[in-house]
């Protein structure tokens, strides 16, 4: 039989190369399922990015509006990635043509997406969200906090999640930072030992292949059970969820996918997040032609941002940013979507309202008129004569 460290497979792409020269006797052979009809593209690894079904000999992004949680543990089961942890369209780029046409109607227990009933919908796209955008826990998590971006480190192996245990004190920010990244969650911004953890069964890990290999679950010795009372702590330096905008007061109208608002008048933009940490604060950002950089404390998770007088000046993009400390360091949140607003004076609306409705009334007067032309008898138009 021909043997293969595992390792090596997981850093080239060369099987060949991963041949061991000796001879070996075994009664033991290596079966395979390969997934050949859905995937996740432009992630970090096989367990995350932009979810994609094969039809028809092609590949088809997926609505997020069409996705629930049975929907995803399928995907998540299938892909052989453990359980769903974040879904969230647009993370990984905009959906490419086609768009499925089919909506997902799993149960949750079937073993491919292709086993699930499905509804048509031809003609579809993705007209209310973005493409659906999906993380799968890989077998790796972060446990214990608020985020899925930290907390104690467990893998799930032979079907059992345990605790990572640090025995020879090794993992350090490049081995966190493996981690960090397998869970789309940027890098590691502190590896910590905890000692005082209570004692159960943990997993041992190779540190030196966590560095080398792009999934940590790989790297778990075999060698043994253990029961040791230390884990170890990552904080990942993506930790917030992105933050929403919203304008509250002083809309006019919508606009070209913005909002339009009134010259002089007086509005409110909103940012929130979703609630996680306590505190933190707000920055609102535009892009206008005299831009704002404001800052104001969070409160129930949002804050409200009062700009009066709104002129020309204030026409372009404005976004959202969440700042707040925790863990003794500090975090920003990437960049709210932008919402852009235009600036319309009521007196060149109403001119313009006014001058379309005369319009439309004397194309509709001219209408009549050809039609009963056209029509002679059965349209008589009686005149009135005036002294």
């Amino acid at each position: 039989m021909w043997f293969m460290l595992p390792t090596c497979l997981l850093s080239t792409s060369t099987l060949m190369d991963c041949v061991r020269t000796e001879t070996f006797t075994s009664s033991s052979t290596l079966s395979l399922t390969c997934s050949d009809s859905v995937r996740l593209v432009h992630g970090s690894s096989l367990c995350s990015g932009r979810l994609e079904v094969r039809s028809n000999q092609s590949w088809s992004s997926m609505c997020e509006e069409d996705l629930d949680l049975n929907d995803t543990q399928v995907v998540c089961r299938e892909l052989g990635c453990g359980a769903p942890s974040l879904l969230q369209g647009g993370l990984y780029g905009e959906g490419e043509a086609p768009v499925w046409t089919s909506e997902l109607q799993c149960e949750g227990n079937e073993s491919a997406v292709l086993d699930c009933r499905r509804s048509s919908s031809a003609g579809k796209t993705c007209s209310r969200g973005p493409a659906a955008g999906l993380t799968c826990s890989g077998g790796v998590r972060l446990v214990g906090q608020p985020s899925h971006c930290a907390g104690t480190l467990e893998i799930q192996h032979q079907g059992q999640w345990r605790p990572v245990e640090d025995r020879d004190k090794l993992w350090d920010l490049k081995s966190g930072s493996a981690v960090c990244q397998y869970l789309d969650c940027g890098s590691a911004v502190s590896v910590n030992r905890t000692d005082d953890y209570p004692s159960r069964s943990v997993w041992l890990v190779s540190v030196p292949c966590v560095k080398l290999t792009s999934g940590p679950r790989d790297c778990v010795r075999l060698d043994g059970s253990y029961y040791l009372s230390n884990a170890v702590d990552v904080v990942c330096s993506d930790l917030l969820p992105q933050p929403n905008i919203s304008l509250s007061d002083g809309v006019f109208g919508v606009y070209q996918q913005g909002f339009r608002v009134l010259v002089g008048s007086d509005f409110t933009i909103t940012c929130s997040v979703q609630p996680q940490y306590p505190g933190g604060s707000f920055q609102l950002i535009s892009d206008t032609k005299k831009p704002l950089n404001l800052t104001l404390p969070a409160v129930n998770h949002s804050a409200h941002f009062l700009l009066s007088s709104m002129g020309y000046a204030h026409r372009g993009n404005y976004t959202c940013v969440y700042h707040v400390d925790v863990y003794n360091h500090s975090f920003s949140s990437s960049q709210s979507p932008a919402l852009y607003l235009t600036v319309g004076d009521l007196v060149t609306n109403l001119i313009i309202r006014v001058v379309l409705v005369i319009f439309f009334l004397i194309m509709g007067t001219i209408s009549l008129y050809f039609y009963c032309r056209a029509s002679r008898g059965r349209c008589r138009l009686k005149a009135r004569n005036t002294p």
